[in-house]
């Protein structure tokens, strides 16, 4: 077993109840903000098709390692500014420059996202930073901490967290839809060729499936029980040492369990489960974007579907342009805390499970304030 000591929480913050009632995250909530957007892959590419839809928001520069690739994205997106490596400076520092890029979307891989951000941070850009938020959790400290000092906002892109669904179901447990939960189970996830030259297997790249599927389990067990204070890993692992499939038991300060699965070599219900002293909560798949959930309780059954209004990333974007527009440094509907504990439950399941990236071969220096 591993001890997280003070990393557990009896609850797991929710969101201000003013804004769930948005009927439409696309709209503005301010002034148009310019964004930047690091990489040209296909979540930044997705990504940016939402941005393009928010009243308040304008892409306004992208960097890539290629020259060719940025320019693609400029031209594809209507970006004034692409900028690439170069003999003197890579890509995304040249953006860190950019005096008028205001927020960052970074959707590189895992482990370029300490790097990076950090560089977007000490220039004084707001970030929106691609889940995992980073490799190890002293990568997320040091972000975070980092964040603080510049006085910058600073969020995970976990976009399950901020959609009405989510919010739903939260109200229905806070109303004791199922009475007191005991155990949570949540899976996800997917066949994939093992490639090792391949994101989702790169060890170099922080590959396997915890670091890229884990933090949308953990939404739904969390959100039900809390953050673990136990946390007991197993799984396979393919041949380079990276996570094919990793099944953690977690134990909560209340007594409640859990267990989460992610994998890359097997299909999943792609659902979660809460069980509590009254009945059932089941999620519709995917967990990542389900469409509703059932409730079994009191020898009834109901079914509840929430129709978004908006494509799904739009709810997270939305969250990040009311934050900066209201001056707050970080979501109170995700706070980085909370961030911070996600990675320090992957820390412990993967020193359990022996996956090492080059990230823990070497800490993040002391930050020197300024």
């Amino acid at each position: 077993m591993h001890d997280h000591g003070n990393m557990a929480l009896e609850r797991v913050a929710r969101p201000p109840s003013c804004d769930l009632g948005a009927p439409d995250p696309r709209r503005a909530t301010g002034r148009p903000l310019r964004w930047g957007v690091v990489s040209t892959g296909h979540m930044a590419r997705t990504m940016s098709v939402t941005l393009q839809q928010l009243d308040d928001a304008v892409i306004h520069a992208v960097s890539s390692r290629s020259e060719t690739s940025a320019r693609a994205f400029a031209d594809a997106f209507g970006t004034p500014a692409a900028y690439f490596d170069g003999p003197d400076q890579l890509g995304y520092e040249r953006l860190a420059a950019d005096p008028a890029v205001e927020v960052v979307y970074v959707a590189t891989p895992h482990a370029y996202h300490h790097r990076v951000t950090s560089a977007l941070l000490d220039a004084g850009k707001h970030v929106l930073v691609e889940k995992a938020f980073t490799v190890t959790a002293p990568e997320a400290e040091d972000l975070i901490e980092l964040a603080r000092e510049r006085g910058c906002f600073l969020m995970e892109a976990v976009w399950t967290r901020f959609l009405p669904v989510y919010h739903r179901l939260l109200e229905e447990l806070d109303h004791g839809a199922v009475g007191r939960p005991h155990w949570a189970h949540a899976d996800l996830g997917m066949v994939v060729p093992f490639d090792p030259k391949s994101r989702l297997w790169a060890r170099e790249a922080g590959g396997g499936a915890l670091l890229d599927l884990g933090a949308y389990a953990l939404t739904w067990t969390v959100a039900a029980l809390g953050l673990p204070s136990e946390v007991r890993a197993t799984g396979t692992l393919a041949e380079n040492g990276v996570d094919a499939l990793a099944a953690l038991a977690l134990r909560h300060p209340s007594g409640a369990l859990a267990q989460v699965l992610t994998t890359l070599n097997s299909c999943t219900t792609g659902t979660a489960t809460i069980a509590g002293s009254r009945g059932v909560i089941q999620t519709l798949a995917p967990l990542t974007h389900p469409a509703g959930f059932r409730i079994f309780a009191d020898r009834e059954e109901r079914e509840i579907r929430i129709e978004p209004t908006a494509p799904g990333y739009a709810y997270q974007l939305r969250e990040v342009s009311r934050c900066v527009h209201e001056g707050l440094p970080e979501s109170p509907t995700l706070p980085l805390d909370e961030t911070l504990a996600l990675m320090r439950i992957f820390d412990a399941a993967r020193n359990q499970l022996g996956v090492m990236y080059p990230s823990d071969e070497v800490a993040p220096g002391p930050r020197t304030p300024g």
